[in-house]
This record gives C-alpha cells, sequence and structure tokens, in this order.
C-alpha cells in the first residue's frame, strides 16, 4: 500500500517535469519571432500540441509505463486547458464545449501529424504543420519548411532519448533557434 503511494508522488513529479518541459519549449521565443507561428493563444497551444504528440508518440514505444504515463500526461495537458479557460474569465457552462473543441481540435492534429510522419513524402507533413500551425496552406511555404525541419529533428532526438530517462521525467527537445534558416 505505502509503495503504491510512493509510485503515485513519482509519477506526478515525471508528469510535471515532462509537461512543464513541453510548454517551456513551446514558449522559446524563436518559434514566434523567426519561425512564424503567432504569438497567441492558439499558436501557443498549436505548439504544445505538436510537442505532446511528438513525445506521446516516443512514449507509446514504451511498456505499460510508458502508455501509462502518456495517458497521465494527456490529462495533465487537458486539465491545463481547463484551468486556463477559467483564468481566461471562460464561464463554467461553456467550459465543458469549450474543451470538446479543444479535444477535437488536439485528436486532428495528432491524426494529422502521425500519419504525415509515416509518409514518404515530408510534404504531407508540412502541409499538416502549415495547415495546423501556421494557419495558411499556401503561405510562406519557407515557414513552414522550416517549422518541419525542427519537428523532424524533433523526431529524432526524442527517438534517440532512452525510455528510462523519459519515464523519469527528463526529456529534451532541439532548440528551434537552429532552425532559423532557409536550410533543406
Amino acid at each position: 500500500m505505502i509503495l503504491q503511494s510512493f509510485r503515485r508522488s513519482a509519477e506526478n513529479r515525471t508528469i510535471a517535469s515532462l509537461y512543464g518541459m513541453i510548454v517551456a519549449q513551446a514558449r522559446s521565443a524563436a518559434f514566434y519571432a523567426e519561425l512564424g507561428v503567432a504569438d497567441n493563444v492558439q499558436g501557443r497551444f498549436d505548439l504544445i500540441v505538436l510537442h505532446l504528440v511528438l513525445l506521446l508518440r516516443r512514449l507509446a514505444r514504451e511498456d505499460e509505463a510508458g502508455h501509462r504515463i502518456g495517458q497521465r500526461l494527456f490529462d495533465a495537458f487537458c486539465r491545463d486547458l481547463d484551468g486556463n479557460l477559467r483564468e481566461m474569465g471562460v464561464g463554467d457552462l461553456a467550459v465543458p464545449k469549450r474543451m470538446r473543441q479543444f479535444g477535437e481540435a488536439f485528436y486532428g492534429r495528432q491524426a494529422a501529424y502521425l500519419g504525415a510522419l509515416d509518409a514518404a513524402d515530408d510534404k504531407a507533413f508540412e502541409n499538416a504543420i502549415a495547415r495546423n500551425i501556421l494557419q495558411d496552406m499556401n503561405g510562406d511555404i519557407d515557414r513552414a519548411a522550416r517549422l518541419r525541419r525542427y519537428a523532424r529533428a524533433a523526431v529524432q532526438e526524442l527517438d534517440g532519448q532512452q525510455g528510462h530517462t523519459l519515464l523519469r521525467g527528463q526529456v529534451t527537445f532541439p532548440k528551434p533557434e537552429a532552425f532559423t534558416d532557409a536550410g533543406p
């Protein structure tokens, strides 16, 4: 009984650490100042979702513990959204409707990103990023390409991280500043 309480406490710290790192990464100024993401609630939401989807994808490769951590990480995301809505003054009766909209947005983006990551052509991933994060399918293609390069690098970095490290609440993402040039 006491061991279960200790495990839950350690998992809570892991979730708080992972979610905190996702939010901190999504707040990196280079995304907004140099990579063209809108510096508003929608832009920040989209970057949190991107990083959450990429980390959940990586955690899914782990055994039961990875799936449990992934679910609890998603639950922390939902609690954070709920709290933010209430802080922004959304009324109690409107919160469930807004949460449903956020849920649909999350699952739609998750399906788009995961499907595009599995596609042979990087253009599908670039288009998913342009449509969901940059809110523009036909806009500045250079911004979408740079953001796609960043997200691909994040996938590679996450794939290279040890499962036990992630399950202890330690994750690293690439620095977005490294993707501000117009490389390939």
